[in-house]
């Protein structure tokens, strides 16, 4: 294999005359994507809600030390 390089030569007008990258558009597909991430994303925050509370709420019904007038 070659080392050397290929030199590319640009004409003057070949550089003004560039054309410009155009953004891809929302593909319906990468439409759908983002919005079953999204979904996917609240539910996930909503479980993990869930489950912190319930975590707390277990903590407080079971002390380790229990008053002596609820033994």
């Amino acid at each position: 294999m070659s080392e050397k390089k290929t030199i590319r030569i640009v004409k003057k007008e070949d550089r003004t005359r560039r054309t410009k990258v155009v953004p891809r558009k929302n593909v319906p597909r990468d439409t759908a994507r983002e919005i079953v991430q999204t979904v996917t994303n609240w539910v996930n925050e909503v479980q993990q809600k869930r489950r912190l509370e319930t975590a707390e709420a277990i903590k407080t019904l079971l002390t380790k030390d229990p008053r002596p007038s609820e033994a």
